[in-house]
Formats: C-alpha cells, structure tokens, sequence
C-alpha cells in the first residue's frame, strides 16, 4: 500500500519551491544568544522555530520515511496511517490517515513540528493546526533534486544536519551516476500507468517524470495541464508508447498490466514492454525513489534491446 487507499492520492501533486535555510543568532529576553532556524517550506512559506524541534507529527507517509532518512526519526512522535517504512515508524501513534487528520489526536501529542503534505493533506486541517499555534512546514518535492533538499531541510529542523546532509550527498551523487549512465541513451516513448480505473498517468511535472528523463524516457502524455490526469483507452492507443510501465497498489504486478494484451498492434504490447515497478518504490518522494529509477531505467534498457525484433501488427489488427 502507498500513501493510502486511493490510487489518485497516492501521487499528489508536488509543488517546487527551493527550501531555503538559514540559521540566525537572536538575543532573548534574558540577553542570551539562541539560535533561530528559519526555513522557506515548499508552499513558500517561511518557518521558524527556537531550538531545533524535539517533538515532530509527521502528516504523510513519505514524509515520515524522509524524516527517518534525515536522522530525525527518534524525534517523531505521531505518525499517519501507512506509515510503514522504515520498520520503526510502524510502532508510532497514529494521527489518522492523511487525507483524515486527527486534530485533537495531534494536540495530545504536544509537538512542537508538524510536517505535513500540502496536495495530500486537506487545507483546513492545516489550518486549524496552524490556529493552535503548531509550526507547520510543507514538503512536496517535485524533483529528484528537491528529495536532497528535503533532507538537508528536515535535517535543519530538527537539528540532525550531519546525518541529513551525509544522506542528501549520497543520494545525489546515485543520483548523478543514474544520470550519466542513462539519459543520453536512445529515448523511449514511456506510458507511465498510476491505475486502470480510471485509467491515470502524470505529466511533465511529476516528480515521477523526471525519473521517466533521468532513464531516457519520454512520456507520452507529459503535456497534458494536469498533474495526474484521467485519460482514456484510445489516448493510449493514438500515443503508441513503446514502453508502458505499471505501478499498482502493493508488492504484486497488477494483473490489469496485462490488458493491453488486447490491443497486439500496441507497440509496448508487440515488443513485450509491460513493465511493474512497486508503487512504494516510484510514488514516495524519499531516497528510495532511486531504487525504483534503477528498477524503470533497466525496463526502459530491455526495451531498447528489444526494438530489432520488435515488429508491431498493422493498426487495422487492433482488438477493440
């Protein structure tokens, strides 16, 4: 299971804005120095905070997993439904599921931090958390460039840079290897597929399309206005992607991967190109998003090798 129960939810759209973070000194009453974090989250808005924050309610799933991943994770508190990596987080209360915040179940939990998913929480139970007086961060990476920045931000906050930025260093010099290794090869036109029904992809600005780039992937419906647009049968079949990868809801291939079988003049379906990438690996906006670019950039490598043999039926041969 992903960021939960809904398909659609799962990969929420990621607004991009730089984190920025700097750290001040100011006098306090007493005419003692204390350090203040201030930090511009992913809405663009600026958060401050005294001291590092000792008590975090982690309000996505990804970002609990980015929270672990930043050195934080013996700050984290509370935590929301499917929060399930690493191992740890499952033993944390729950606040309810994302889309379903417990606001008194927060409050209990005194925090002193709430990081929470701005397209996946709803908009007045931050509201409501930032009424209380709770400092609030968002995050929404959209690239894989921002998932670095997520930790070394998340570091700041919650005074675990060392671990955080060792983390984001590594992360982006995988990154950088993935890169030199895959985008200049041969492009591959990509059907990226999030659910059946309804039939869902994502366009240019997903987080998921730059993995899609980073393998030398060109997605079929990347200029579409919408983030995760609903999309039809015959969208799929005019685009003629080469390749068509599926996510799902688990650990298992989806068995609706196999529907395009139908249509044999599909040239994903002629070459044999229906690939499965867990979801977990693919829609988390966490360094484990590189595993399943390693995953997506070896698929769209077997489609390559492929094309010699692949010869697509006549499109008068297609089943409807």
């Amino acid at each position: 299971m992903n960021q939960a129960s809904s398909p659609a939810r799962h990969i929420g759209a990621c607004l991009s804005t730089a984190a920025r973070v700097t750290a001040t000194l100011v006098l306090a009453s007493s005419g003692t120095a204390l350090a203040q974090i201030e930090l511009t989250d992913d809405a663009g808005k600026v958060v401050r905070l005294q001291r590092p924050a000792q008590r975090i309610v982690s309000l996505a799933p990804h970002v609990t997993e980015l929270l672990f991943a930043a050195g934080a994770g013996e700050h984290v508190v509370g935590v929301v439904a499917y929060s399930d990596y690493p191992p740890a987080a499952r033993e944390l209360p729950q606040v309810g599921s994302y889309t379903q915040v417990d606001l008194e179940a927060v409050a209990r939990l005194r925090p002193d931090l709430v990081v929470g998913w701005r397209s996946g929480n709803r908009g007045q139970h931050l509201e409501r958390l930032q009424a209380l007086g709770i400092p609030i961060w968002i995050n929404e990476p959209r690239s894989l460039d921002d998932v670095a920045r997520s930790l070394e931000s998340l570091g700041a906050l919650a005074g675990s840079s060392t671990v955080a930025n060792a983390n984001a260093s590594d992360f982006r010099q995988r990154h950088a290897e993935l890169r030199a290794r895959y985008s200049e090869q041969a492009p591959v036109r990509t059907f990226y597929q999030i659910w059946n029904r309804p039939l869902m992809t994502i366009n240019d600005e997903h987080l998921i399309a730059d993995v899609i780039r980073l393998c030398g992937g060109q997605n079929v419906f990347g200029t579409l206005p919408q983030l995760a647009p609903t999309i039809g049968v015959e969208g799929v079949l005019a685009a003629n992607p080469e390749a068509i990868v599926a996510s799902g809801m688990g650990e298992a291939r989806p068995e609706w991967l196999d529907e395009w079988k139908r249509w044999p003049a599909l040239a994903a379906t002629a070459a044999d190109n229906l690939f499965f990438v867990p979801p977990d690996l693919l829609q988390r906006h966490t360094p484990r998003i590189l595993d399943g670019a390693q995953q997506l950039c070896t698929h769209l490598e077997t489609a390559r090798s492929r094309r010699a043999s692949a010869q697509p039926a006549a499109a008068g041969t297609q089943e409807r």
